[in-house]
Protein backbone atom coordinates (compact mmCIF):
# COMPACT_ATOMS: atom_id res chain seq x y z
CA UNK A 1 0.00 0.00 0.00
CA UNK A 2 1.06 3.29 -0.93
CA UNK A 3 -0.29 6.72 0.59
CA UNK A 4 0.50 10.44 -0.20
CA UNK A 5 -0.53 13.08 2.49
CA UNK A 6 -0.54 16.21 -0.15
CA UNK A 7 -1.07 19.60 0.70
CA UNK A 8 0.73 23.14 0.64
CA UNK A 9 3.24 24.04 3.23
CA UNK A 10 1.38 24.69 6.70
CA UNK A 11 -1.61 21.94 6.00
CA UNK A 12 -0.31 20.00 8.89
CA UNK A 13 1.09 17.38 6.78
CA UNK A 14 4.07 16.52 9.14
CA UNK A 15 1.45 16.21 12.04
CA UNK A 16 -1.26 13.98 10.59
CA UNK A 17 2.32 11.62 9.11
CA UNK A 18 3.88 11.95 13.03
CA UNK A 19 0.33 10.80 14.24
CA UNK A 20 0.14 7.99 11.62
CA UNK A 21 3.79 6.68 12.61
CA UNK A 22 2.59 6.65 16.21
CA UNK A 23 -0.41 4.36 14.86
CA UNK A 24 1.75 2.27 13.46
CA UNK A 25 4.11 1.59 15.74
CA UNK A 26 0.84 1.10 18.69
CA UNK A 27 -0.44 -0.96 16.08
CA UNK A 28 2.19 -3.40 14.41
CA UNK A 29 4.03 -6.05 15.59
CA UNK A 30 6.73 -5.45 12.85
CA UNK A 31 9.43 -2.49 12.81
CA UNK A 32 8.41 1.19 11.88
CA UNK A 33 10.85 3.57 9.56
CA UNK A 34 10.73 7.14 9.17
CA UNK A 35 13.02 9.05 6.60
CA UNK A 36 13.54 12.75 6.74
CA UNK A 37 16.06 15.20 5.19
CA UNK A 38 16.61 17.26 8.35
CA UNK A 39 16.24 15.87 12.03
CA UNK A 40 13.38 17.70 13.13
CA UNK A 41 11.06 14.70 14.55
CA UNK A 42 13.22 13.68 16.79
CA UNK A 43 10.76 14.42 19.68
CA UNK A 44 7.97 13.78 17.88
CA UNK A 45 8.03 10.31 16.41
CA UNK A 46 7.84 7.38 19.32
CA UNK A 47 11.42 5.63 19.85
CA UNK A 48 10.72 2.82 18.84
CA UNK A 49 10.48 3.93 15.21
CA UNK A 50 13.62 4.06 13.94
CA UNK A 51 14.31 7.52 12.84
CA UNK A 52 16.61 8.20 9.69
CA UNK A 53 18.26 11.37 9.10
CA UNK A 54 18.21 11.49 4.86
CA UNK A 55 20.36 15.07 4.67
CA UNK A 56 23.22 13.35 5.94
CA UNK A 57 23.45 11.19 2.47
CA UNK A 58 22.64 13.89 0.16
CA UNK A 59 20.03 11.48 -1.73
CA UNK A 60 19.37 13.86 -4.57
CA UNK A 61 17.69 11.10 -7.35
CA UNK A 62 15.41 9.15 -6.87
CA UNK A 63 17.44 5.57 -7.41
CA UNK A 64 19.47 6.98 -4.82
CA UNK A 65 16.25 6.51 -2.62
CA UNK A 66 15.31 3.29 -4.52
CA UNK A 67 18.42 2.23 -3.45
CA UNK A 68 18.58 3.77 0.37
CA UNK A 69 15.17 2.04 1.25
CA UNK A 70 15.85 -1.17 -0.68
CA UNK A 71 18.78 -1.31 1.67
CA UNK A 72 17.17 -0.74 4.91
CA UNK A 73 14.98 -3.24 4.03
CA UNK A 74 17.45 -5.41 3.11
CA UNK A 75 18.74 -4.76 6.60
CA UNK A 76 16.09 -5.73 8.23
CA UNK A 77 13.12 -8.06 6.59
CA UNK A 78 10.20 -6.71 9.73
CA UNK A 79 10.02 -3.62 8.46
CA UNK A 80 6.08 -3.13 8.00
CA UNK A 81 5.89 0.68 7.43
CA UNK A 82 8.27 3.23 5.80
CA UNK A 83 7.30 7.17 6.20
CA UNK A 84 8.52 9.56 4.32
CA UNK A 85 8.38 13.37 5.28
CA UNK A 86 9.02 16.27 2.63
CA UNK A 87 9.36 14.18 -0.02
CA UNK A 88 10.11 16.91 -2.27
CA UNK A 89 13.27 18.19 -0.22
CA UNK A 90 14.78 14.81 -0.94
CA UNK A 91 14.74 14.54 -4.36
CA UNK A 92 15.81 16.51 -7.12
CA UNK A 93 13.34 16.54 -10.06
CA UNK A 94 9.99 17.63 -8.93
CA UNK A 95 8.09 16.68 -12.10
CA UNK A 96 4.96 14.71 -12.39
CA UNK A 97 6.65 12.22 -14.94
CA UNK A 98 9.49 11.82 -12.32
CA UNK A 99 7.41 11.38 -9.12
CA UNK A 100 4.79 8.62 -11.19
CA UNK A 101 7.42 6.29 -11.74
CA UNK A 102 8.83 6.66 -8.46
CA UNK A 103 5.50 5.50 -7.29
CA UNK A 104 4.67 2.56 -9.84
CA UNK A 105 8.21 1.52 -8.71
CA UNK A 106 7.17 1.54 -4.70
CA UNK A 107 3.52 0.06 -5.38
CA UNK A 108 5.89 -2.79 -6.78
CA UNK A 109 8.06 -3.11 -4.05
CA UNK A 110 5.31 -2.67 -1.45
CA UNK A 111 3.14 -5.02 -2.64
CA UNK A 112 6.34 -7.56 -2.94
CA UNK A 113 7.45 -7.14 0.22
CA UNK A 114 4.12 -6.05 1.98
CA UNK A 115 5.24 -2.81 3.52
CA UNK A 116 2.83 0.36 3.51
CA UNK A 117 4.72 3.89 2.20
CA UNK A 118 3.11 7.12 3.81
CA UNK A 119 5.20 9.57 1.99
CA UNK A 120 4.23 13.38 2.48
CA UNK A 121 4.52 16.01 -0.35
CA UNK A 122 4.43 19.70 -0.47
CA UNK A 123 2.28 20.81 -3.47
CA UNK A 124 -0.67 21.75 -4.23
CA UNK A 125 -3.58 18.40 -4.77
CA UNK A 126 -5.08 19.82 -7.50
CA UNK A 127 -1.93 20.06 -9.88
CA UNK A 128 -1.05 16.60 -9.84
CA UNK A 129 -2.42 14.16 -12.09
CA UNK A 130 -4.59 12.05 -12.26
CA UNK A 131 -2.40 9.17 -11.63
CA UNK A 132 -0.60 10.77 -8.24
CA UNK A 133 -4.10 11.88 -6.77
CA UNK A 134 -5.61 8.34 -6.54
CA UNK A 135 -2.61 7.73 -3.62
CA UNK A 136 -3.90 10.63 -1.79
CA UNK A 137 -4.83 9.85 1.39
CA UNK A 138 -7.82 11.18 1.94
Amino acid sequence: MVNIIMGLKGSGKTKKLVDLVREAVNAETGDVVVIEKERKLTYDVPYQARLIEAGAYDIGSYEFLKGLICGVHAGNYDITHFFIDNFYKLVNDKSVEALEAFLTWLEKFSNQENISFIVSISADPDTVSEKVRGYILQ
